[in-house]
């Protein structure tokens, strides 16, 4: 058989109409089951290069199911996917050493991207700990790894907000930018190092805060970022050029045209954004 192997476990049929359509004429090939059990006969039976599991399961819920593949097949690529999406299930996912995680209804493109991603992704069991669940709380220690970082944008990306799906894309560009810097300039790549984030909702406002393990940075001297440069925000490229840094540079601006406030430490290690709604 070409092409890659997905198993799709949910107890409602019309899902598997939805999504067998949705994966036609590409490279995934569907397999269904409406129970985690028989998730789990298949699984014994032959290897997924991804299985995507609904939560809301009668006997066994997907998070269950989600614990038991990590058991019994730990090399199993696992997307969490749910109706009634909550700060909890996006947590109890991440406990569960999920790849991904998607809140319905979710386009064909979405679909396609979690599952590439989920593919491509290698999930270590103690690459993500989780710290809080609370409805209002959510917040993890994870390894400085670039993986972790795409997967932990999935996750927060999802948590739920009162954005609108432009807004909610703007806000995971900005945490984006927020855990990368953390974690490549931060904990210099170093799956050694961890950095802590929390994602907190208030009544009137969404809170990111990070702290990395770096020696921080003085925003004062960052000639290689475009916020350094407010006449020409592209002369920060000439910069990078010369330090051999990858092109980019733009991530400050982006967080300071998106945040109602930006907060700094004085070490320069740990940031807290604040966006009102």
């Amino acid at each position: 058989m070409s092409g890659y192997r997905l198993l799709i476990v949910d107890d409602d049929p019309e899902v598997h109409e939805m999504l067998g359509a949705m994966l036609k004429s590409t490279s995934w090939s569907a397999e269904f089951s409406h129970s985690g059990e028989k998730a789990l006969e298949l699984l014994q039976e032959r290897a997924y290069d991804v299985v995507l599991a609904d939560i809301l399961m009668p006997e066994m819920d997907g998070l269950t199911l989600l614990t038991r593949i990590a058991d019994s097949r730990p090399e199993t690529k696992v997307l969490i996917m749910t109706a009634e999406n909550r700060p909890d299930r996006i947590a109890g996912s991440m406990r569960g050493k999920a790849a991904g995680y998607l809140s319905k209804p979710f386009s064909k493109d979405q679909l396609m991207d979690a599952l590439a991603d989920a593919r491509a992704l290698h999930v270590e069991p103690d690459d993500i700990e989780v710290l809080s669940d609370r409805p209002n709380w959510i917040s993890v220690r994870a390894r400085c790894k670039m993986d972790v970082a795409e997967r932990l944008i999935r996750f927060f990306r999802e948590a739920p907000t009162v954005l609108d799906s432009e807004q909610r894309d703007v806000a995971a560009n900005a945490f984006r930018e927020l855990l990368i810097n953390a974690i490549e300039h931060g904990g210099k790549l170093d799956p050694e190092k961890k950095v802590e984030l929390h994602f907190v909702r208030t009544h009137s406002s969404i809170v990111y805060y990070i702290r990395d393990p770096g020696q921080g940075f003085s925003l004062d001297k960052l000639p290689h970022a475009a916020i350094s440069h407010p006449g020409d925000p592209t002369q920060h490229t000439k910069v990078r050029e010369e330090l051999g840094i990858r092109p980019g540079g733009f991530g400050l601006l982006l967080l300071n045209n998106f945040a109602d406030e930006l907060i700094y430490n004085s070490k320069g290690n740990e940031v807290i954004l604040i966006k009102r709604i």
